[in-house]
């Protein structure tokens, strides 16, 4: 059974910084792309970040770039963002999800999506 577990959010201040965790299981996990993606309330999901644990390639949404990095510890199985310079905009339900191959910040590609964790900046 895939799973997939965030953890890591919580409530900062505008310019703090977070780091987000993902650890997944059943599934080979070197095989897969991850992505996080991220909903607030009254809006649409919306691609964050992700990665290919394939070649490493990553993706990141216009909105987080330079803030944001994505990594991959594909010993542990874990698939980390760490978001810095955080604004109140970011303030969403950050969710992983895991599809085969490649990363994409397509959410409706993928198939397997964890409980979410919430991330909350304030001003």
């Amino acid at each position: 059974e895939v799973q997939l577990v965030e953890s890591g959010g919580e409530l900062v201040q505008a310019g703090g910084s977070l780091r987000l965790s993902c650890v997944a299981s059943g599934f080979t996990f070197d095989n897969y792309g991850i992505g996080w993606f991220r909903q607030a309330p009254g809006k649409e999901r919306e691609g964050v970040s992700s990665i290919s644990n394939i070649d490493g390639s990553t993706y990141y949404a216009d909105s987080v770039k330079g803030r944001f990095t994505i990594s991959s510890d594909n010993a542990k199985n874990t698939v980390y963002l760490q978001m810095n310079s955080l604004k109140p905009e970011d303030t969403a339900t950050y969710y992983c999800a895991a599809r085969p191959w490649g990363g994409s910040l397509v959410p409706d590609i993928y198939g397997n999506w964890g409980q979410g964790t919430l991330v909350t900046v304030s001003s």
